[in-house]
């Protein structure tokens, strides 16, 4: 049996202040009285109910009476909430100051945090001097902290992207660059996915910066950008490497046939004049070309080549042609 503590002499006001999770049960096991955080967490007011139909002792056990609880007082009880969703509490009981019932001084213990969290508890529904409230304002700086280095890691990947992009990107046209080609070739020859490559060279394009201007030759360069893509697909690699000078990747291509339409395609779009201040620009475009499946083992300088030699037969046959390199052997086959 637990030492017998002596009796208080607290108004109800008073406990409320102090003690926000007590509770008051009379000499027959009825609760008279509860404080204001208790309340929250019960689904019906509890005045006049008996106490152990809404709280379970689990420890120590055997205790399922009035008169077992008032023979324990002082003791450290472990209950459970049986109205409020099973809270985990802990608690001691002590006389009242009259003599007719106990006093039941409640708290959370390790389960605090969930409680606040279930019942949307504040640091105004515990005693100022409860450590609980200490913790509380610990948790809510930790949160803030969390939340604040969550943000600035969200800012610090977005910048991130953001500088990676723009370092893959060529800034006049908004394709990708040489970097981001050279990157996404290598990749697919790693992982051995067969692919197309295109490098095509614009025509007649010095004239036009030298009758028009440079303003007018962005223009073009920007509206050659557009038809390469509209002739692409969403997977594929559009990429200007120089200044006038475009590269495509074709992942997953391995037909001749097929790449040979969307070079024709390409030469066709870029062929059309391009209005600039009152001005027509004409431009056409001369294509070399490769596949990877052409090589036993594929090697990117060796593509390179191949499609390098491929352009410059194009552009001997009179340019605004797309030429198919044949790999080891010393001629081309024209598209």
């Amino acid at each position: 049996m637990g030492s017998v503590a002596k009796p208080v002499n607290i108004g109800a006001g008073g406990l409320d202040l102090l003690m926000p999770m007590h509770v008051r049960v009379d000499p027959q096991g009825r609760i008279s009285g509860c404080g204001p955080t208790l309340g929250k967490l019960l689904t019906a007011p509890p005045l006049g109910r008996p106490f152990f139909d809404l709280f379970e002792v689990r420890r120590p056990a055997g205790i399922a009476t009035p008169a077992a609880l008032a023979d324990r007082t002082g003791t450290r009880l472990h209950l459970a909430l049986r109205d409020g969703g099973g809270a985990s509490l802990r608690g001691v009981a002590t006389p009242l100051h009259d003599g007719r019932g106990l006093l039941l001084n409640l708290s959370f213990g390790i389960s605090v945090l969930d409680a606040v969290r279930r019942h949307g508890l504040t640091d105004g529904d515990f005693a100022a001097t409860d450590l609980t409230v200490e913790l509380l304002y610990l948790v809510e700086a930790k949160t803030a902290v969390t939340d604040e280095l969550h943000r600035l890691n969200r800012r610090l990947e977005e910048a991130r992207r953001a500088a990676e992009h723009e370092a893959l990107t060529d800034t006049l046209t908004s394709l990708r660059n040489r970097r981001a080609f050279e990157q996404t070739s290598e990749a697919l020859i790693a992982v051995r996915q067969p692919f197309g490559l295109m490098h095509l060279d614009l025509d007649h394009f010095k004239a036009v910066n030298d009758t028009l201007g440079h303003a007018a030759g962005d223009h073009v360069l920007r509206t050659v950008a557009r038809v390469l893509l509209r002739e692409t697909r969403a997977g594929d690699m559009v990429a200007r490497v120089g200044g006038d000078e475009f590269m495509m990747i074709f992942p997953g291509l391995a037909d001749p046939a097929r790449m040979r339409r969307v070079a024709e395609r390409m030469i066709s779009g870029v062929a059309l004049p391009v209005p600039f201040e009152g001005q027509l620009c004409r431009v056409t475009a001369s294509i070399g070309m490769t596949l990877s499946v052409f090589y036993e083992a594929p090697a990117l300088d060796a593509m390179l080549a191949d499609a390098d030699g491929a352009l410059y037969a194009a552009k001997r046959a009179g340019r605004g042609i797309a030429v198919l390199a044949n790999p080891g052997c010393s001629s081309v086959r024209r598209a």
